[in-house]
């Protein structure tokens, strides 16, 4: 299972840059970005109004859903066992509940597989439809459940940080919590030019991915999905525009969750 630790942490990396102006075209498309955490009702109306690249994308999720292969999710079953078909032996220790209650792996094909309940497809499932949809399934074999499902993306941090590695981020968490789970910026990171990849491919960066640093934008919200990876530049020299900019951030005091590395 994967432990959860509180870090007393004050990270907003768009916090740098709030002298910079906001481009029209970086509100819009980070305003597109907010859109995304959108009931599924929601995302058809913001796709048949929305020309821009982020079209694309809202199509594509409501197709595929938002899970990925190694996205975790993490579950919290109450309830009574009610098993009729497939009753559970008496030697058999756990419960259904206290056997779904734990941190699961999603799989290929978007697979994820649950104890009792076996292979359960998330091909189509959007994040906000994760409880109620595991809750329907769950109900099957536990009377009234009370089910709570987070899920976890994973992702990897490069370049200038204290920790690079992988590491898995609730889907809620802001942006930044990916580079305080690292460790924050090492002294000679070059803060201006941080990007996030997909596939080697950049997606975010620029005045748009400062723009979603500063205004706190989530994983959900920037449509990021599990093998994204934060590329922190390093440029030696710098360390007095780093100091500056922590003390900047430590004047704004804020409690946020970030994970264990992830090995």
């Amino acid at each position: 299972m994967t432990h959860l630790r509180i870090v007393p942490a004050t990270l907003a990396l768009g916090l740098c840059c709030l002298a910079l102006p906001r481009p029209g075209g970086a509100q819009q498309a980070a305003d597109s970005g907010a859109a995304l955490q959108a009931t599924r009702v929601a995302l058809q109306g913001l796709a048949q109004r929305d020309s821009s690249r982020f079209a694309a994308a809202i199509h594509a999720r409501l197709t595929d859903g938002d899970f990925q292969q190694g996205d975790r999710i993490v579950l919290t079953v109450e309830g009574e066992s009610q098993h009729p078909d497939r009753p559970v032996p008496v030697q058999q220790p756990r419960t259904i509940e206290r056997q779904l209650s734990d941190t699961f792996t999603v799989g290929a094909g978007h697979e994820l597989v649950l104890p009792v309940l076996g292979s359960i497809s998330l091909r189509g499932v959007l994040r906000a439809e994760l409880q109620p949809y595991l809750t329907q399934e769950i109900a099957r074999f536990v009377k009234d459940p009370v089910v709570h499902a987070k899920a976890l993306v994973r992702v990897s941090v490069a370049g200038a940080v204290a920790k690079p590695g992988f590491y898995f981020v609730a889907s809620d968490a802001a942006l930044s919590d990916a580079l305080t789970a690292a460790g924050g910026p090492t002294q000679d990171a070059k803060l201006d030019k941080v990007r996030i990849e997909r596939a080697g491919t950049r997606i975010l960066q620029g005045n748009e991915l400062r723009l979603a640093f500063t205004e706190g934008r989530t994983f959900d919200a920037m449509n990021l999905r599990a093998g994204d990876r934060f590329v922190v530049p390093g440029v030696p020299g710098h360390a007095y525009d780093n100091v500056r900019f922590w003390a900047t951030l430590l004047s704004i005091p804020v409690a946020i969750y970030a994970l264990k590395r992830a090995f």
